[in-house]
C-alpha cells in the first residue's frame, strides 16, 4: 500500500455522529413543580446532570445536613483504613456537653446520649450521626479524627474543595447556625453523590438505632412512605428552616433531591416526593456506551503495536427529559496523532453527547491497553512518515 494514501490532513478528528435510540415516543412534559422552599435541586446521580433547580447556588445555613460531610469524612477515613468500625472512642466532656440536660451550650441539640469516659465504637457513633443526628456523636467523631472540632472543620473544608463544593464553608461538624457556616443545594447534591459511592452508604436507610437504652428513629420520613428512597439526611434550625436531602432508585436510575428551607417537616417531605416523582415520571435514562465498549481502534505511531482499542473511561449514560431523548446524538472525538508510549487508561479523546449543537454530557475516551514505544529503528519509519505527512499537509 502506498504510504501517502494513508495520509490526509494533520491533525485529524475522528468523529462518529450517531443518533441515539428513540426508546419511547416523545411525549409532552409539563412544567416542573414550584416548591415552597428557599432552594431545591434534582440531580441524576450517575452523571451528575442537574434535571431541575431553583436558587441552587444560594448560600444557606445547612443545619444538620452538615452531618453529611461529617459522615463522608468518616467514611473516607474508614475506606482508607486509617480507622476501623470496631475502634473504640473515648468520649470527652466536650462531646458529652452537647446534651442540654447537662448544662450544654447548645440548647435543643439532637443527641445520641453518649456518656463521658464510656468508650463507644466508631460504627455506633456513625449510626448516631446518620440516624440519631446526634451532635454529641458528631463532636466525638470530629475529635477522634482530628483532635478538635475546629481542626475537623478544616478537614471538612478540604474535602469540600476536592468535591467541587465551591460555595460551601464549614466551621463546625454538626450544623448549628453560624454566619460563616453555609452551603448550597448544588454542593449538597455533589456531596451526596460522593456519599452514595462509599461502603457506609447503607447506614442511611436504617430506620432506627438504639443506644444507651434509647431507641431513636431516622428523621427521614420518606424511608417509611417510599420504598425506593434509601437515604440521606434531614436538617432543621430556625435559620435554615426544614431541609431534606434524599436519594431514590427506580428502574436502575438513581436521583438525588435537595430541598432547603421548607416551612415544616410535612412540607419538606411532600416537596421532596414531588421532585422525585416528577423526575422519575418525565425523565428517562439513556445508555450510550457500556464501560467496556470498544469505540475505535486508531493508528498508533512509534509504538510496538500499530493500533490500540479505545474505550470510555466509564459507562456513558445520562438522564434526560423524555421528549429530548429521541433527538440526542453523540460523537467520539479522538486525538491525533497518537504517539507511543501510551499507558492503559490514558485519555486519548472524548465522547460528547449533544442535544442539537449543545454538549450536555461528556466522558473521556481512554486507551484500553498499554502501547510501549518501539525501538529506534522501529520508530524511525513512523517519524519520517509523520514528518512528510505534516510537510505536505497530509493527515495520518
Amino acid at each position: 500500500m502506498n504510504v501517502l494514501n494513508c495520509f490526509k490532513r494533520l491533525p485529524f478528528y475522528l468523529s462518529l455522529v450517531l443518533a441515539l435510540p428513540a426508546g419511547v415516543l416523545a411525549e409532552p412534559v409539563p412544567a416542573p413543580p414550584q416548591l415552597n422552599a428557599k432552594a431545591w435541586l434534582l440531580m441524576d446521580a450517575a452523571s451528575g446532570s442537574v434535571l431541575l433547580e431553583s436558587n441552587a447556588d444560594q448560600k444557606l445555613p445547612p443545619a444538620s445536613l452538615t452531618k453529611l460531610m461529617t459522615s463522608y469524612v468518616l467514611s473516607y477515613e474508614l475506606d482508607a483504613g486509617r480507622v476501623h468500625n470496631d475502634d473504640m472512642v473515648t468520649i470527652s466532656k466536650t462531646a458529652w456537653s452537647q446534651n442540654p440536660e447537662f448544662g450544654a451550650k447548645f440548647n435543643g441539640s439532637s443527641l445520641m446520649f453518649i456518656a463521658p469516659d464510656k468508650p463507644v465504637s466508631i460504627i455506633d457513633l456513625h449510626r448516631g450521626i446518620v440516624i440519631s443526628s446526634g451532635n454529641d456523636a458528631t463532636v466525638a467523631v470530629a475529635e477522634h479524627l482530628a483532635g478538635t472540632e475546629a481542626a475537623f472543620a478544616d478537614m471538612m473544608n478540604q474535602h469540600a474543595q476536592k468535591l467541587g463544593m465551591t460555595n460551601t464553608h464549614f466551621v463546625n461538624a454538626h450544623g448549628l447556625d453560624n454566619p460563616e457556616h453555609y452551603t448550597t443545594a448544588r454542593d449538597l447534591a455533589m456531596l451526596s453523590r460522593a456519599i452514595i459511592k462509599t461502603t457506609d452508604y447503607p447506614l442511611h436507610k436504617e430506620k432506627e438505632f438504639m443506644y444507651n437504652g434509647i431507641k431513636q428513629q431516622n428523621r427521614n420520613g420518606l424511608l417509611w412512605t417510599d420504598s425506593t428512597v434509601d437515604g440521606l439526611k434531614t436538617g432543621h434550625t430556625d435559620a435554615a428552616g426544614f431541609c431534606l436531602v434524599a436519594s431514590a432508585v427506580r428502574d436502575n436510575t438513581r436521583l438525588i433531591s435537595v430541598v432547603l428551607g421548607a416551612p415544616s417537616i410535612k412540607e419538606r417531605e411532600a416537596q421532596t416526593q414531588a421532585l422525585l416523582s416528577y423526575g422519575f415520571r418525565f425523565f428517562q435514562s439513556v445508555n450510550v456506551y457500556a464501560a467496556d465498549a470498544v469505540l475505535a481502534s486508531p493508528r498508533v505511531w512509534k509504538g510496538t503495536l500499530k493500533t490500540v482499542n479505545v474505550i470510555p473511561a466509564r459507562e456513558v449514560s445520562l438522564v434526560v427529559a423524555r421528549n429530548v431523548a429521541a433527538s440526542l446524538t453523540h460523537e467520539v472525538q479522538l486525538d491525533s496523532p497518537l504517539i507511543a508510549p501510551i499507558t492503559a487508561g490514558q485519555k486519548v479523546g472524548q465522547i460528547l453527547v449533544k442535544n442539537g449543537d449543545q454538549v450536555i454530557h461528556s466522558v473521556d475516551a481512554v486507551a484500553q491497553t498499554e502501547v510501549p514505544r518501539a525501538g529506534f529503528f522501529g520508530a524511525l519509519w513512523d517519524t519520517l512518515s509523520l514528518f512528510f505527512g505534516g510537510l505536505f499537509g497530509l493527515q495520518v
